[in-house]
């Protein structure tokens, strides 16, 4: 098979190359280069899953980045097992094929327990003392020890959070370049993802990513110049493209106003009970899926909703047919965001009662991804200082509460997750490895064969 390797830089959109990324634009100019056609919802997941599987969400089963567990009656995102993708996944076809292939799978996502030979992923560990400290998993775990012996630890607080840099994706790329010559993998799966920072807080303000699209660009040019001087072929790829935005949509506060979300006071804070409600949505970017537990309540929510302002359109049982969402694991109904909103997860009606874990960065206890996560609380006077005494605190053993998010929506100035109203604006796949040539628009699901078509394990089928 041939040497392939797969660098998914997030938020890579065609019109974000340019003069801030004079590599990319030059090296793509001697390609292919396809504008995709993304899954609903077009976020981290659900478009892994999809490429990697060749299938929608109504088959593999990653209907967002988390989902109801009917069966908990509980929220959960971001989980990491990649049992819970439902379809035969790219290494696992392309092994069946050739014995001797190789995958190495650095940060895509549900990348523990998997068949894969070789895998990153980030991993704190989660201290009985209540601390987080950075760290990752690896499989085979020797690998995780090996890599931060030469690369130090995973910068994990760089990598989400108010302390986003370019290290987190620095440090995969030399990561991946180290496996490669370590193990040789066949086929090399890359995770980039620091132009999903700066896009989301700040939105297509050039004067403000600037930066970030040449600090990314330049990874790129480290590692196709490195693959391509081991004779791999090389895939650009991206999930979604992030568009401005500048209206929150507080859905869950709008269920709740109505009588569908109950909740429970602890220590003068409010938890959603969602096994209880009526109704809740989990949030997700630009999509959140409606679970209603009281069916009886269906229509009415629905109209609820549908007249709700930032709200585009809510999928029933045939829309979620239409747009390939109709798995178990999706909401009763969808709803999906206009193209200036995005859904928060907030369900307090008064930030006085708003959980510990809202002013943290804790992507797993809330019910609905949250970027606002990504900002320090602009209001907080003397924030380095109190910053640093809690770190301070941190160190010497004691707990502490690193309480600086916001509760403001409208910080967030950049969303993804709907179908983008521009190609411009959406996912691309650039190549200079494809015969016959790649069509200049393809589906997400045929990302699939594209890759399979550059290991040569059958010819490009694309029609």
């Amino acid at each position: 098979m041939q040497k392939t390797v797969v660098l998914n830089v997030v938020g890579l959109t065609p019109r974000l190359i340019g003069e801030h990324t004079p590599f990319l634009k030059q090296w793509s100019a001697r390609g292919h280069v396809a504008a995709v056609e993304p899954v609903l919802p077009a976020v981290t997941c659900s478009v892994q899953a999809t490429y990697l599987t060749g299938k929608t969400p109504a088959e593999h089963g990653v209907v967002a980045n988390g989902w109801y567990f009917r069966d908990e009656c509980e929220i959960k995102l971001w989980r990491q097992s990649n049992r819970l993708v439902q379809a035969p996944k790219i290494w696992e076809v392309a092994k069946q094929r050739d014995p001797s292939f190789t995958c190495a799978n650095m940060f895509w996502w549900f990348n523990m327990y998997s068949t894969a030979d070789y895998a990153v992923t980030p991993r704190p560990q989660y201290l009985a003392d209540g601390r987080k400290l950075p760290d990752c998993y690896s499989q085979p775990m020797a690998l995780r020890e090996r890599l931060q012996a030469e690369l130090g630890t995973f910068p994990l607080f760089e990598f989400w959070g108010p302390r986003t840099t370019i290290r987190s994706s620095r440090w995969i790329a030399d990561a991946s370049m180290l496996v490669d010559r370590w193990h040789n993998p066949t086929l090399t799966l890359v995770y980039l993802p620091h132009l999903d920072y700066n896009i989301q807080r700040f939105g297509l303000d050039f004067a403000k990513i600037g930066r970030d699209l040449g600090e990314i660009d330049a990874v790129c040019a480290d590692l196709i110049r490195y693959y391509e001087g081991q004779g791999a072929r090389v895939v650009v790829l991206s999930e979604y493209g992030i568009t401005n935005v500048n209206r929150p949509v507080d859905i869950n506060r709008v269920l709740r106003k109505h009588g569908y979300i109950s909740v429970r006071e602890e220590r003068g804070t409010e938890l959603p009970d969602v096994g209880t409600s009526a109704a809740f949505a989990l949030a997700d970017h630009q999509l959140a899926h409606v679970y209603v537990n009281d069916r009886s309540k269906l229509g009415q929510i629905r109209q609820l909703l549908e007249n709700t302002e930032g709200i585009e359109m809510v999928l029933d049982e045939e829309g979620k047919k239409k747009h390939h969402l109709d798995h178990e694991r999706s909401g009763e109904l969808v709803a999906v965001a206009d193209a200036r909103s995005w859904f928060t997860y907030y369900y307090w009606l008064d930030d006085r009662k708003a959980p510990d874990f809202a002013r943290v960065v804790d992507i797993h206890k809330k019910p609905g991804y949250d970027p606002v996560e990504m900002f320090a609380d602009p209001n907080i006077k003397l924030l380095p200082l109190k910053v640093g005494m809690k770190l301070a605190k941190k160190k010497l053993g004691f707990r502490m509460l690193m309480d600086i998010i916001p509760l403001d929506g409208t910080l967030v100035r950049g969303s993804h997750g709907r179908y983008p109203d521009d190609p411009a604006d959406g996912p691309l796949f650039i190549t200079r490895h494809a015969e016959p040539p790649v069509p200049q628009r393809i589906r997400s699901t045929q990302v699939f064969d594209l890759l399979l078509s550059h290991l040569q394990v059958h010819k490009n089928i694309l029609a």
